[in-house]
């Protein structure tokens, strides 16, 4: 019987994530270590303090639950003005946590990184395989911090390998509650499209992420997989689907305005946007489904499909 932590157990990813590790019988605990309870508790969840920003934090609450497989969910996913912040959360955050489970004897870590761990390139392959270099951007500061956090892991790899890890690769998780940087794209009455990129999206529907999730702190096999649905969706699917007409600017224009915006303090996005949108990074999932044994329910384009519907009027159609 497992006991396990999730680190951001409060947030969204992580309520989704404790709920389906309640819900199995080879599980004997669930703890949400968090900063904050949530709103709506989960039934049979226990809640605990846990700020891994504190290296003194982590410890003591695998030892008051006696955990054996910690799930890794505490990042920052709308990154602002605060970088030193983000950093403390996402890079020190992820050590304190991998110094407590090493000292406390936990045997798995389960840690959702992203995508952006492979970085917004112009000479990304295709379709990015878990084989491809973790290059990140360093303009971009959660890329560059999901790269830090994976060498990170890695060099635990090497340093503690009685401490399995099965790391995440994620791509842009869409769900009943999402709201974010990606989603407000689609707000608007016109879709921003990049000359000459076709900006493709690989999606995954949260419920899909938080199987892999229980399966990882389980029976799932250690190692390092993709998570996204099958397929991709580009920016032009994107808009015919929603019923808006897109509106086309050349990047270097782009990011004049983002320089002169952010100058302004009207956004905090700047020119690395620019990369962002143009140099998408495309998550092949063959991994996912042939060696860690799960195949996500839902397709990038029905995981967006099911955004619609629990997000009635963003669609014209």
């Amino acid at each position: 019987m497992t006991r396990v932590l999730i680190t951001g157990g409060a947030g969204f990813l992580g309520s989704h994530v404790a709920a389906a590790l309640v819900a199995r019988p080879d599980i004997d605990l669930v703890v949400a270590g968090d900063v904050r309870v949530p709103e709506h508790p989960i039934e049979h969840v226990v809640y605990d303090q846990c700020d891994v920003t504190r290296a003194e934090s982590v410890g003591p609450v695998l030892e008051r639950h006696d955990i054996d497989v910690v799930v890794h969910l505490a990042a920052i996913v709308n990154p602002g003005r605060d970088h030193d912040m983000e950093r403390l959360v996402d890079v020190e955050g992820t050590r304190h946590v991998l110094e407590a489970c090493v000292e406390h004897g936990v045997r798995r870590i389960v840690v959702s990184s992203s995508g952006a761990a492979y970085g917004y390139h112009p000479d990304n392959p295709e379709w990015l395989r878990e084989s491809d270099p973790v290059r990140g951007n360093d303009e971009f500061p959660y890329s560059k911090h999901k790269r830090l956090v994976e060498q990170l892991l890695g060099g635990y790899r090497e340093a503690h390998p009685e401490l399995e890890q099965v790391v995440f690769r994620i791509g842009t998780i869409l769900g009943p509650t999402v709201r974010n940087q990606i989603t407000a794209l689609w707000d608007g009455p016109r879709i921003l499209a990049i000359r000459g990129s076709e900006s493709p999206f690989v999606f995954v529907w949260v419920d899909d992420v938080a199987g892999a999730m229980a399966r990882a702190a389980t029976d799932g096999p250690a190692g390092i997989y993709n998570v996204a649905g099958d397929g991709r969706v580009t920016v032009h699917e994107l808009s015919r689907r929603l019923g808006k007409p897109t509106i086309t600017v050349p990047p270097a224009l782009l990011a004049g305005a983002l320089r002169v915006g952010r100058a302004l303090r009207l956004t905090v996005h700047g020119p690395e946007q620019v990369g962002f949108l143009r140099y998408r990074p495309v998550l092949a999932n063959d991994a996912l489904k042939a060696d860690f044994g799960y195949t996500p329910a839902k397709t990038s384009a029905e995981a967006f499909e099911a955004y619609l519907e629990t997000h009635p009027g963003v669609s014209r159609v």
